[in-house]
């Protein structure tokens, strides 16, 4: 924290007055105070203004200040600036208030960005003093009777819905929870996930989410390595019994404390969450402020041992206000999200219709039935999803056979989504509403909504392009030899920096020192290009490059040829070794209905298409389906096991 808001906080105290002599001395606090500069900022303001709280900015300014001024000894007096700034008979020690578990100190800790940038994001607006609870509790005053919340067992208006939110974070306060302690959640896109969402953000807490599709093993490494206290969970998900293995888990980890359940039935060890609504304005000592950490979430997808990604209101919540007139976003949209709230890409949809005091519709599980019929009960404005999401109702003819007439503007994310889905699905929709529009956005667990189309852009710039960087971002794209920086329409790696950019892995070290640079440019292992207008053009994974015979090709442009054909609806190309050229091309494919189709139907498609003889598949599989990350991402590495 003060390596982080030192310079800022200096900066903005000026905090220049008499530090000698007879004033001081004598502790006349009236010419001490009129000693000091008129433009310096008291700790109250100063703490509004950067999101901190004005005790963090005590502590925070008076080593900064000793720092800069060299000052060798503690004094009252210095600890709180002189003058009327400090009063015996009011002084209390501001780490008094700062008081955090230690396991929640090892988070805190762990939000460290680069002072200049810090600065820079303060001093642009990109980073003011908001929390989740801060926009709810404007809406629920300004606007009590909008609706915040439409899901398939009713309404909440914003007035309502702060009223719950109230009663939960009472009951989660009387366990004991405090701020900075982690609370996870393994619940689907329903009413109970964002209650407990405002409710543990409310007094501190930081929420860590947990993918519905995660079982024993992944669970287990995910609340060990968060040291979570209780954990939020159906009791029961399929054919998962999850409220079972979470208490089998809190007998095994020292950390974890509650079980909780949405169930209705109570069992030894396990408290029901209905039960812990308790009427009443909660008692919140220490608030969340801007700067604190807010949500823990992991890397989600192909690697053994996922990585924790701490963000912060100023990262999360800035870049959902930040995106709100870009997207064109109104109060009386309504807005859905096919992706999971699990995933960062989901409760960033979810904090952009916030920011806007628009209404959220809540779709607890994807069919591509679901999902249509949904927007026509519901009558969305703006809804946010994938490219699988998109294929399916295309798939399924239900664009022609639902009402999409009020979708005003289409999000894609996810994953990169190629180009004929994109033209088909606005097509079929302009049939509906002739001034729908379609956009793509690109962003990372670890940078959120870090480029993206706006609403008033080109028309056909997201049916190539995720669009220039969000704002308070910047991107970059270097060569993957030297690291120098590359010019318009060459591929290279895609590098980001900006406010809403994490400030690195929780307790990996080792990953934070291969994934930043020292300037603080942030390593996202994608490939891509930047157009001579800024806009960014995915191009594939570093990780995915095929090496036959010495000569590498990226397989993602063949990929979303193979995909064009009427046969096929997924395509993913992984390397296979091979003794003579080191590795060969292996395509995986799942067909659309009723279809068949073979390697050799695929070659003369893609010599149709001009494409090299070098980058055919060598070998293909149908399978019946891909495995996929809960944001519909294809997890290659599952795809290797089957060669």
């Amino acid at each position: 924290m003060i390596d982080t808001f030192g310079d800022i906080v200096f900066k903005l105290s000026l905090n220049k007055q008499i530090r000698r002599g007879d004033p001081v001395r004598n502790l006349d606090f009236e010419s001490i105070a009129a000693s000091r500069s008129e433009t310096g900022l008291t700790d109250e303001e100063i703490a509004k203004k950067i999101g901190l709280l004005p005790e963090q900015v005590s502590v925070v300014r008076v080593f900064t200040e000793r720092k800069h001024h060299k000052i060798d000894q503690h004094r009252r007096l210095y600890h709180l600036g002189g003058g009327k700034r400090w009063r015996k008979d009011n002084y209390k020690n501001p780490l008094e208030r700062l008081k955090f578990r230690e396991d929640a100190m090892l988070l805190r800790e762990a939000i460290k960005f680069k002072p200049e940038l810090a600065t820079k994001y303060i001093e642009k607006g990109f980073w003011v003093d908001e929390t989740l609870n801060s926009h709810l509790k404007h809406y629920a005053v300004n606007s009590p009777e909008s609706l915040a919340i439409i899901h398939p067992d009713g309404e909440l208006t914003y007035k309502e819905l702060d009223e719950q939110v109230e009663q939960l974070t009472n009951g989660l306060l009387g366990l004991g929870l405090t701020k900075g302690d982690v609370v996870s959640v393994q619940l689907p896109n329903t009413i109970e996930f964002i209650l407990c969402y405002f409710a543990i953000t409310a007094f501190g807490g930081i929420m860590q989410t947990i993918h519905m599709s995660y079982r024993d093993t992944d669970i287990e490494f995910l609340l060990s390595h968060s040291r979570s206290r209780a954990i939020i969970c159906l009791p029961k998900f399929k054919d998962f019994l999850t409220q079972d293995v979470m208490l089998r888990l809190k007998n095994k980890l020292n950390t974890l404390e509650y079980v909780i359940s949405t169930g209705t039935e109570a069992t030894d060890g396990v408290l029901i969450l209905q039960n812990l609504k308790f009427p009443g304005t909660p008692q919140i000592e220490n608030p969340p402020v801007g700067s604190d950490p807010f949500l823990l979430l992991y890397t989600s997808g192909t690697t053994s041992n996922p990585k924790g990604v701490p963000l912060t209101y100023q990262n999360m919540i800035g870049n959902a206000r930040l995106s709100v007139p870009e997207f064109n976003m109104r109060s009386e949209d309504r807005n859905i999200s096919a992706a999971p709230f699990t995933h960062l890409y989901g409760l960033y949809n979810f904090h952009v219709a916030l920011c806007a005091g628009a209404t959220n519709i809540l779709l607890p599980v994807f069919t591509p039935d679901g999902l249509a019929e949904t927007i026509e009960r519901t009558k969305s404005t703006t809804i946010f999803l994938g490219p699988p999401h998109a294929a399916s109702m295309l798939d399924l003819n239900l664009i022609e056979k639902y009402n999409f007439s009020s979708i005003r503007f289409s999000m894609f994310s996810g994953s990169a989504c190629p180009k004929h889905i994109l033209k088909t699905y606005r097509e079929k929709i302009l049939i509906q509403n002739r001034n729908t529009r379609i956009g793509q956005l690109w962003g990372m667990t670890e940078t959120a909504g870090a480029t993206f189309c706006r609403d008033s852009g080109p028309i056909d710039l997201p049916l190539t392009s995720a669009g220039p960087a969000a704002p308070g971002n910047e991107v970059r794209v270097v060569s993957r030899d030297d690291g120098a920086v590359l010019s318009s329409n060459t591929e290279g790696e895609l590098q980001v920096r900006g406010s809403s950019v994490f400030p690195g892995y929780f307790d990996n070290p080792e990953a934070n020192k291969a994934s930043f640079t020292n300037d603080g440019w942030f390593r996202t292992g994608d490939l891509a290009m930047l157009d001579q207008d800024g806009n960014l053009i995915m191009t594939g994974r570093i990780k995915d490059i095929i090496s036959r015979g010495g000569v590498k090709f990226n397989p993602a442009d063949i990929e979303e040829l193979i995909m064009s054909h009427p046969s096929i609806n997924q395509a993913a190309i992984v390397p296979m070794p091979d003794k003579v050229l080191g590795e060969r091309a292996c395509c995986f494919v799942t067909v659309t209905q009723s279809q068949n189709i073979t390697l050799k139907e695929i070659c003369a498609f893609l010599d149709s298409k001009r494409i090299s003889k070098n980058k055919w598949p060598e070998k293909l599989k149908i399978i019946k389906e891909m495995p996929l990350t809960p944001t519909k991402k294809i997890i290659k590495n599952k795809l290797l096991e089957k060669l």
